[in-house]
């Protein structure tokens, strides 16, 4: 009866040993399965988190960007009248007037493409700016 406990113990490793080998397959290979699939995926999930805060930051600075253009094409009337008499600040006044308005022009094609539903609503508030404007340039 001594040598029974003995033989048990002896195959229970040797047993353990052949199924594992018969399986092909062993935890540590599942570790190595897994760990880099789970690196996979947080690195991909970092990188459309990235993404997504990247194109809401250029969209931000691009709304931004358009309604600068538009506050300036506002604020144009009054430098205008605001201005010295002389002809070379005139000149240079009109030069500025323009650069607004091909910026305004510029931003609306640009929410056409990036934005197309920020678009029309940047061309009503660009034809608003333009009559608001219109009528201030006529009393300078």
């Amino acid at each position: 009866m001594a040598a029974s406990p003995v033989r048990r113990r002896a195959i229970r490793p040797v047993a353990a040993r052949w199924i594992t080998a018969a399986s092909g397959w062993t935890w540590a290979q599942t570790t190595a399965l897994i760990v880099p699939v789970i690196a996979l995926v947080g690195v991909y999930i970092t990188y459309t988190l990235n993404q997504r805060a990247l194109r809401r930051e250029r969209c931000s600075k691009t709304f931004a960007e358009a309604l600068t253009a538009v506050e300036e094409y506002l604020e144009m009337p009054y430098r205008i009248r605001r201005r010295p008499a002389s002809p070379d600040i005139r000149r240079e006044l009109t030069d500025e007037a323009s650069s607004p308005l091909a910026r305004m022009a510029f931003h609306h094609a640009w929410l056409q493409i990036e934005a197309s539903a920020v678009a029309e609503p940047y061309a009503a508030l660009v034809a608003a700016a333009r009559s608001e404007a219109g009528v201030l340039r006529g009393r300078c």
